[in-house]
């Protein structure tokens, strides 16, 4: 189990030379288990067939077949994290709070880049990835949100702190139907986020039907989340199935199964993937579309395509960020019950 609060202690010896602060940013999951690979008036989804890779762009239908994504033969157990990654354009959300005003802690840009870390939370693992891990019970970033997390916020403005972090500002990016003058005041439009990890371990206490999730990679609107990337693993099964949510802009989630399912009684997944397997994402938004291929050693790409024409993130006050790491979907259980992934390869482009 994680001993997550003797890291926080290390934390507050830390914080005079790596400066800690708080995020009211809110991110909500839900947890129905009845919209299963649905669609919805206006969205359109696609998958694994024929006319879906033709609809993706090049970037990744010419991805190679069953291959990973990144170089990580660099990669040095001996360094920091940001040592090890370009960290300059990320701030780090933890699952501590050491002022306790009942948010979690966030590591701004600079220090998370110079050399910031804090076993057993964030650290270089012995073959020099770099380890997420949250447990069941954490600090939260805000009052209404359900689940902790250690994870990585996409920062455009990388260490300038003149520019504001929310809103439309160089901080963040749009979409390519916002408005002009929109685009001109943002840091890119569109994007693309690659990762490359594997999931160690997911929470194996708790209610059965939060128990084994996790969040690993993200879009974050300005309130809701054109995407939110899931591994779970369930008890007693040798793989866990990948799906995604799509949250309508103020409206619901729509779900979309990549390998098995997000159901609590599915069977164990043929194609499924095991803890420790390394395996890639890379998640893109050109003009209104979303797209996802799923990479596995030596097995086809899978790809997936999201028309978001109708989804509401063409609003002008819609503002994006890419987010990755773990984010726990589960908050009961054991509260040293926890989730860990190593990541090898992270990187965004807009």
């Amino acid at each position: 189990m994680l001993d997550w609060k003797s890291a926080a202690i290390i934390l507050l010896v830390l914080s005079s030379k790596a400066p800690v602060t708080n995020s009211n940013e809110v991110v909500t999951a839900n947890s129905n288990e009845s919209a299963t690979a649905q669609s919805n008036e206006g969205v359109i989804a696609k998958s694994k067939d024929k006319e879906v890779a033709e609809a993706m762009p090049q970037s990744h239908s010419q991805l190679g077949e069953g291959k990973l994504l990144g170089d990580w033969s660099g990669l040095t157990a001996a360094n920091k994290p940001g040592q090890n990654f370009d960290l300059l354009g990320w701030s780090l959300t933890l699952p501590t709070d050491l002022n306790e005003d009942g948010k979690a802690d966030l590591i701004f840009e600079k220090p998370l880049s110079n050399g910031f870390e804090l076993s057993p939370l964030f650290y270089t693992a012995k073959d020099g990835g770099m380890v997420f891990a949250s447990p069941n019970q954490g600090a939260k970033t805000s009052k209404n949100t359900k689940y902790s997390r250690t994870e990585l916020r996409e920062m455009l403005r990388r260490g300038n702190t003149r520019i504001k972090v929310k809103g439309i500002s160089k901080n963040n990016w749009v979409f390519s139907s916002a408005h002009g003058s929109v685009k001109r005041d943002a840091g890119g439009v569109g994007g693309t986020l690659e990762a490359t990890l594997a999931v160690n371990r997911v929470s194996v206490t708790g209610d059965k039907s939060k128990v084994g999730r996790v969040i690993i990679g993200q879009i974050h609107a300005t309130d809701d989340e054109p995407i939110r990337l899931y591994y779970r693993k369930l008890p007693h099964h040798e793989r866990g199935s990948i799906y995604f949510a799509h949250e309508i802009n103020g409206g619901d989630d729509i779900w979309f199964n990549v390998l098995g399912s997000r159901s609590s009684s599915a069977a164990d997944p043929e194609e499924g993937v095991a803890l420790n397997e390394k395996f890639s994402y890379k998640i893109s938004v050109v003009e209104e579309s979303l797209y996802l291929t799923l990479i596995r050693q030596h097995k086809p790409n899978i790809h997936h395509f999201l028309d978001m024409s109708n989804s509401g993130y063409d609003d002008n006050s819609q503002y994006m960020y890419f987010k990755a790491g773990v984010y726990n979907q589960n908050n009961g259980g054991e509260p040293r019950d926890f989730v860990q992934a190593t990541f090898y390869h992270l990187h965004t482009s807009h």
